[in-house]
C-alpha cells in the first residue's frame, strides 16, 4: 500500500508563504518521524512526499529527505515553469532517481488560463520527455482548461490532486462533477482521492464524502484512482486515522483486487515507483 500524497516542512526554512499562525496544528514541523507511525498502523509500505512551497529549494530538500528515509518512494518536486532556466532546473532535478513529477501550483495563480500559455509548451514537452508525472493542483474552475491542455499535450501523464477540490462543504456537485466526468471520459487522467475532508470541513462523515467519492469511482475506476493521505493537510479535518478509517469504509463494497488498486496499484503504475 502506498500513501500518494503528504507533505513535509520545516519552518525554518521560511518558504511556506501560506503556512500562518492562524492554521493551528499545521503551524510547526512536520517529518517522517511524524508521520511514520501511521504507515506503520495502516501497513503501508511507501510514500510520496509533494512539494508545499513554490521553491526549488523545497524540492532539493524533499529529495534529501527520500535519500534518508527508505519509505519516501518518490517526490513531486516544483520548478518555475515560466522561467527562462526552467527546462534547466527540472533537468537537474531529474537526475535524482527519486524525483516523479512537478506540481505547480495552480490554485494559487490568478490567471485561470495560466497552463494554457504557449511558453509553458517547452516545459510541458519536457516533463513528458523526461518520463515525470505532470500534478494538477486545480480547482473546479480548472477542469474545461486542463482538458485543453491535455489535448495539445496528450504524452503528458496528468494526475488531478485533491479530485479538483470539489466544494463539499458548500454542497457543490453539479458543475464539478460534469467537469470530473468529462475529463476521465476524454482523457487518461488519474485522479487522486485525497483532501476531500479539508474540503467537507470540520463536521464531516461518510455520508458527506460518499457521493464525490462514488462518481470519482465511476468516472476513472479503481484503476485511475490512488489514495493520499494529504497529511498534515489533512489534520485540519480530522486527521490522518480519521481519513484513512473513513476511506476503507466508503470502498469496502469494491472487491479486493479493486481497492488494492487504490490503495497502491494505481500509484505505483502511475509515479513508476520502484518496489525496492
Amino acid at each position: 500500500m502506498i500513501d500518494a500524497h503528504q507533505h513535509f516542512w520545516q519552518m525554518s526554512r521560511g518558504d511556506y508563504g501560506w503556512l500562518t499562525e492562524d492554521l493551528g496544528v499545521l503551524y510547526r514541523d512536520h517529518g517522517p518521524d511524524d508521520l511514520e507511525p501511521h504507515l506503520r498502523r495502516y501497513g503501508i509500505a511507501r510514500s510520496v512526499a509533494v512539494q508545499a512551497a513554490p521553491t526549488v529549494e523545497e524540492t532539493r530538500h524533499l529529495l534529501a529527505i527520500a535519500d534518508a528515509t527508505a519509505w519516501v518512494a518518490g517526490v513531486v518536486g516544483w520548478i518555475d515553469m515560466a522561467s527562462a532556466g526552467a527546462t534547466r532546473d527540472l533537468e537537474e532535478l531529474a537526475r535524482h532517481p527519486a524525483l516523479c513529477g512537478i506540481r505547480p501550483m495552480i490554485q494559487d495563480i490568478a490567471d485561470p488560463d495560466w497552463m494554457l500559455a504557449g511558453a509553458l509548451t517547452p516545459v510541458f514537452d519536457a516533463i513528458a520527455q523526461r518520463g515525470l508525472a505532470f500534478d494538477a493542483l486545480i480547482r473546479p474552475g480548472h477542469l474545461p482548461r486542463l482538458l485543453r491542455l491535455m489535448d495539445r499535450h496528450p504524452e503528458l501523464r496528468v494526475v488531478v490532486d485533491h479530485a479538483a477540490k470539489p466544494a463539499i462543504a458548500e454542497g457543490g456537485f453539479d458543475p464539478w462533477a460534469r467537469g470530473i466526468e468529462e475529463l476521465a471520459r476524454e482523457t487518461l487522467a488519474c485522479c487522486k482521492l485525497s483532501g476531500l475532508v479539508t474540503e467537507a470541513g470540520e463536521n464531516w462523515s461518510d455520508d458527506t464524502l460518499r457521493p464525490y467519492v462514488d462518481h470519482l469511482l465511476a468516472c476513472f475506476g479503481p484503476e485511475r484512482l490512488m489514495w493520499g493521505s494529504d497529511w498534515p493537510v489533512s489534520r485540519l479535518a480530522g486527521g490522518y486515522v480519521a481519513w484513512r478509517e473513513a476511506t476503507l469504509r466508503l470502498l469496502s463494497s469494491l472487491d479486493p483486487t479493486a481497492r488494492a488498486c487504490v490503495l497502491g496499484g494505481t500509484a505505483e503504475r502511475f509515479y513508476r515507483l520502484s518496489s525496492a
